[in-house]
């Protein structure tokens, strides 16, 4: 890290011979406390600032006429404040409508992607957790931009294509030959978009951190090896075709607005359950006040994959305690990525002077499955830009 850092400063000071270097910056300083001993977005019954609080600082310049570049450095309390490279990245304007850039991206998959760090810019405390909490925001490839209008009619379009990787279930995430395509149409207070998306992905098992992953490969390496290969390639998930939708629309009246977005994700050869989320959000402007409530939703396929192997091992002639152990695996690591959950939340923001909004927060959390992992959320909030 601290020879990114001391690469950018170099940067920044070549820029800086040839052109102006512009720098912004952006955070969000929210604390939160639950109302018991469960946590919600990493918040418990202890008041905490860490888990949702972020810096940022934003570096663009002009390397000649029609190229710029651009380097974003974020740290976030969850990570202890160490800063990282989320964007790094080129852009070339191949003429008005169109753009090229290159290197490391913000993935376009929400209405909110390109801003979905930047508190202010939203009426949210944070994003709505159920459909941005993804564990893969950004690209390391190459994305083309086009917009154009006709009439009243503003329209945009990208298509991306690259690689990401991340942590997911506590082991390394990589996706490869990933495309998305995303489009959208406004017209003054009404806008309409739609994206959707396919990759190679793959979890690296042997990485994993957490006790139930690390089981989860140990039960599949042994059913590969008692005879049930096929069945242990199924639920593993590597080098399998994960898929992306999305749909949102907004409405803005200034005075009042409303919107929806909803996503699909699924990697149908694994052992990951289907996920649909999405949510529903209203609220008005008066002043320099904006109260909103949000309703979102996450909910999994309950069905179980696999039936036939699966009936393969209940049909074998294998000792009674090891077809348990196996159809454990098979049906648990399954069980593992189910569940359903929705949130309401009321958020009041107050604007306080330019660049900077205060905001409250209080959300409730109803986990379908186990009502036990109920949990009320209070949250308070400071974001502004610079």
């Amino acid at each position: 890290m601290k020879k990114l850092i001391a690469l950018s400063v170099i940067t920044l000071a070549s820029l800086s011979a040839q052109a102006e270097v512009r720098i912004n910056g952006f955070a969000n300083l929210i604390g939160g406390i639950t109302s018991s001993d469960e946590s919600l977005y990493g918040y418990d019954d202890t008041f905490s600032f860490k888990s949702q609080s972020l810096f940022a600082v934003q570096v663009s310049g002009d390397i000649n006429s029609k190229m710029t570049a651009t380097g974003q450095l974020v740290a976030r309390g969850l990570n202890d404040y160490d800063p990282d490279f989320e964007w790094a990245y080129m852009t070339f304007k191949a003429s008005d409508n169109l753009s090229i850039s290159a290197g490391r991206l913000r993935l376009p998959l929400f209405n909110y992607s390109a801003s979905k760090d930047v508190g202010y810019s939203y009426h949210w405390m944070t994003a709505p957790e159920a459909v941005y909490n993804v564990p893969f925001n950004n690209l390391d490839g190459v994305r083309l931009d086009y917009s154009t209008y006709s009439g009243d009619w503003e329209y945009n379009a990208s298509l991306s294509a690259g690689t990401f990787s991340d942590k997911a279930f506590g082991a390394n995430l990589s996706g490869d030959n990933v495309l998305i395509l995303a489009g959208e149409a406004s017209y003054e207070w009404f806008k309409i978009r739609a994206v959707a998306g396919t990759g190679k992905t793959t979890i690296d098992l042997a990485s994993a951190t957490t006790n139930d992953v690390i089981q989860l490969g140990s039960g599949l390496d042994l059913m590969a090896a008692v005879g049930f290969s096929d069945l242990a390639n199924d639920l593993q998930l590597e080098n399998d075709t994960g898929e992306f939708l999305g749909l949102s629309a907004q409405v803005d009246k200034f005075d009042w607005f409303v919107s929806a977005e909803i996503t699909s994700i699924d990697v149908a050869q694994s052992f990951l359950a289907k996920t649909v989320a999405y949510y529903i959000t209203a609220g008005i402007r008066t002043g320099a006040w904006t109260p909103s409530l949000t309703y979102e939703k996450s909910k999994t396929d309950d069905d179980i994959k696999f039936q036939n192997g699966i009936g393969q091992i209940a049909a074998s002639q294998l000792p009674d305690s090891a077809k348990q152990g196996l159809m454990a695996v098979a049906v648990g690591s399954q069980l593992f990525s189910q569940g359903e959950n929705s949130v309401m939340s009321a958020t009041l923001r107050y604007d306080y002077d330019t660049n900077v909004a205060f905001k409250m927060d209080l959300s409730k959390n109803n986990n379908v499955l186990d009502d036990s992992l109920d949990a009320t959320l209070l949250r308070f909030g400071v974001n502004y830009v610079f």
